[in-house]
């Protein structure tokens, strides 16, 4: 198991990942974590002090998601961020219907 895929799973018991942990767990600098909370793609509180955000582990597979459709289409970060939100709801929306019984 790679230290991405033991933080990705420790995640599941614990909290909250801290910027610097984000961003090595997505392979990225911390400035790339930044960039994409501060222009909203990503979560993050920007009201308060960047030392102080925290981010879950849905977070993190949103960022994995984002910096993939970036760099395997050399997308911007805000069309990327529709890419995701557009695969996201695809996959809510299959799960109702999953679980109305329908395919």
């Amino acid at each position: 198991m790679s230290i991405n895929e033991s933080l990705a799973a420790q995640l599941l018991d614990e909290t909250a990942l801290t910027l610097e942990e984000l961003a090595h767990a997505c392979g990225v600098e911390p400035d790339w974590v930044v960039q994409h909370v501060r222009s909203g793609v990503l979560g993050g509180n920007v009201a308060v002090e960047v030392t102080s955000w925290r981010f879950g582990s849905g977070d993190l597979g949103r960022a994995r998601r984002l910096l993939r459709i970036e760099q395997d289409f050399d997308a911007d970060e805000n069309l990327a961020a529709l890419v995701v939100d557009l695969g996201d709801e695809i996959r809510r929306l299959r799960a109702r219907l999953a679980a109305l019984g329908a395919r």
